[in-house]
């Protein structure tokens, strides 16, 4: 039996969310070597800097230790979550293939996607919701929507600053 059912997810190693993990880590270390001209940390909200970084700690374990998020092959409707999560990561990498290509400006990193507003957050928290619900594992929703406060807040943040210069 593939879909093991229940909530609280089972303990066992995650292969996709080390995957995932990958995606969402090797980026932001070219990132870190290549910010945008002009970006500052400083002023940032303490409480969202919180939410983000509880929410960055909480997802990279709950996507590891839950085996529930290794793809099952059974046709049915919960596939499809699992195919929404590939395609949001999917659209996070080209959205960092098109900033690393830009002039690499504030602009750039928070301009949007599809019309995705700050894609470069909403995205990989909209990814780690689908996935969650993909494994039914509760708390990958739940680290997801703290990572998702607290990182959104600060990009939405940055942007609003980008935009009333």
């Amino acid at each position: 039996m593939c879909r093991k059912g229940g909530y609280m997810g089972h303990f066992g190693f995650s292969y996709i969310g080390l995957v995932f993990l990958i995606m969402l880590i090797v980026p932001n270390l070219f990132w870190a070597k290549y910010p945008p001209k002009g970006y500052s940390s400083n002023g940032e909200n303490k409480s969202l800097v919180f939410l983000e970084r509880l929410g960055e700690v909480c997802a990279v374990c709950s996507l590891l230790v839950f085996s529930d998020l290794n793809p099952c092959w059974e046709a049915g409707f919960w596939n499809l979550w699992l195919v929404c999560a590939g395609v949001l990561m999917l659209l996070y990498e080209y959205w960092w293939i098109r900033y690393f290509r830009s002039c690499k400006q504030l602009s750039d990193f928070y301009s949007s996607l599809l019309g995705i507003p700050v894609p470069g957050a909403v995205l990989p928290v909209a990814a780690l919701i689908s996935m969650g619900i993909y494994g039914k594992v509760v708390w990958v929703v739940l680290s997801a929507a703290i990572l998702g406060a607290g990182h959104i807040g600060i990009h939405l943040q940055h942007a609003e600053n980008l935009n009333s210069q």
